[in-house]
């Protein structure tokens, strides 16, 4: 066959092969090659779509997250845990307070620490850290000279009376009450229950029940006077106490009659109502307090008068704590109407001391902090050889922190610890101060506490009862109460 004829069968069986296969669809897309533009664009619109779901997803995310965070937030505290009974609804209208579940606390960061606070308008004040246990700040210049002038005045205007009266009285009808037998009151006493009182417990006892400083050498004299220590080892057994009436040192010391030097406390002092209609000046105290200490204002309002207090020549505070532990059958003073049973016992539950000096003192005067910034805390360790660091009279100078009054300075301290919840939580022992006796000239100082109740919902109760009273007439009770039931309330921690 030549070349000719098989080209020619070729030609003839190529178009009816081809007619027998299928058509292949029409598309007008262009072919592209794969590495050309069309593949490229392509991949990046597809990663485009997929990071914006990406994002969307994670945005949402988020958003839910808020609002139930938000959600647990403000339910808070007011929640009722599984095993307590829910209270009443609130009315729809909340007091100020009963928005805040929790207390904005000042952080120290050190000893030394320095930190910006406005307190003014225009003005700027230096703080600084002055211990971390108790957490303790100094404000130089946060009173003027005008301000502690007018407040010296008012004080001596309204007329100051003594901050500690004679010996109290009634002890021993409180111990009938409670129902307490000489066996129950030595093992409150025996603070390290080695079945002995030693001098410290017996003193302790003493300066809170009396309020008479009684040194260790006092002491030995009423043992021997009383004839309470049979074996003169300096000891009580349970047996020796059992001989002893609840009021017998007191019988004892008031036979021998009280000098004002074996006071806890030797000082003049008053309060000033800082309300609506109050001086100016007092208000404005109390504006910067709230905004030194960040607290909700109802709560600042609602809190304790100012104190004014004179120290003359030979004054003095020993040392002590400004509010009293806390127990389940405690009542704090401000909050007792809020409580639900009523109890013998009541402590002055000042969460926080702002300490104003209104003059500078010539000698002495200074307040001080036995154990701050201790390792630990004993207190059976601050009476020992004889050495007292609760006596600001004699050693003031063993004291770890003195702070010097200079006119104008205030400082403030936080009596209580927090709780990890943004509440109020157990004492803060290391708060423990006093101050030191004057030794030239005179002291003046005001005092401004803030109460809050380590209780939220006793507290949330107290201002929700305030809140229900007609202004005025709210005003007026807080400024009596104050008045007639402060004065003495160191006496009763």
């Amino acid at each position: 066959m030549s070349d000719n004829q098989e080209a020619s069968d070729a030609e003839d069986t190529t178009p009816s092969e081809s007619a027998t296969l299928p058509l292949r669809p029409h598309s007008d897309r262009p072919t592209c090659n794969k590495t050309g533009v069309c593949s490229r664009s392509y991949f990046v619109v597809v990663m485009v779509f997929f990071h914006v779901y990406i994002i969307n997803v994670i945005a949402l995310l988020f958003y839910v997250h808020y609002n139930s965070g938000q959600e647990d937030t403000s339910q808070g505290r007011d929640a009722p845990s599984s095993n307590q009974q829910p209270e009443s609804p609130r009315p729809p209208s909340k007091p100020e307070f009963l928005r805040v579940s929790s207390l904005t606390r000042i952080e120290g960061i050190r000893v030394g620490h320095v930190q910006k606070v406005s307190l003014m308008q225009n003005k700027v004040h230096e703080m600084r850290t002055l211990s971390m246990k108790p957490l303790l700040f100094e404000i130089p210049g946060f009173l003027s000279d005008d301000e502690c002038r007018v407040v010296m005045q008012l004080a001596q205007l309204k007329g100051l009376m003594e901050s500690q009266l004679m010996v109290q009285e009634g002890q021993e009808e409180l111990a009938k009450e409670l129902n307490l037998s000489p066996d129950e009151i030595f093992n409150l006493l025996d603070i390290n229950q080695d079945g002995q009182l030693q001098l410290h417990e017996i003193l302790t006892h003493s300066r809170v029940r009396d309020g008479i400083w009684l040194t260790p050498e006092n002491l030995r004299e009423i043992y021997t006077g009383l004839k309470a220590d049979k074996d003169g080892d300096g000891l009580l057994s349970l047996e020796e106490f059992r001989l002893l009436s609840n009021d017998a040192f007191q019988r004892f010391l008031l036979q021998r009659g009280v000098k004002r030097s074996q006071m806890v406390r030797n000082s003049r002092h008053t309060w000033l109502y800082q309300g609506k209609g109050a001086h100016q000046v007092l208000q404005d105290i109390k504006t910067k307090v709230t905004r030194l200490t960040r607290l909700p204002p109802s709560l600042v309002d609602l809190s304790e008068p100012l104190q004014v207090v004179r120290y003359e020549q030979g004054g003095h505070y020993h040392a002590h704590h400004d509010s009293g532990p806390v127990y389940p059958e405690t009542a704090c003073t401000h909050t007792r109407l809020a409580a639900n049973t009523s109890t013998p016992f009541e402590t002055s539950c000042r969460y926080i001391t702002v300490l104003f000096y209104l003059n500078s003192v010539e000698g002495g005067g200074e307040t001080a902090f036995p154990v701050a910034d201790n390792r630990t805390y004993d207190e059976v360790s601050l009476i020992q050889n004889d050495v007292d660091l609760l006596d600001t009279r004699r050693n003031c100078d063993k004291s770890n922190l003195r702070v010097k009054p200079s006119k104008g300075t205030a400082v403030f301290w936080y009596n209580y610890l927090s709780d990890g919840k943004g509440w109020v939580g157990e004492q803060d022992e290391y708060a423990l101060h006093g101050g030191c006796m004057v030794t030239q000239g005179t002291k003046w100082v005001a005092n401004k506490w803030i109460n809050i109740d380590p209780d939220y919902q006793r507290q949330a109760r107290y201002q929700q009862l305030v809140s229900q009273q007609p202004e005025d007439d709210d005003d007026e009770d807080l400024t009596l109460n104050q008045d007639t039931q402060s004065s003495d309330i160191h006496q009763d921690l």
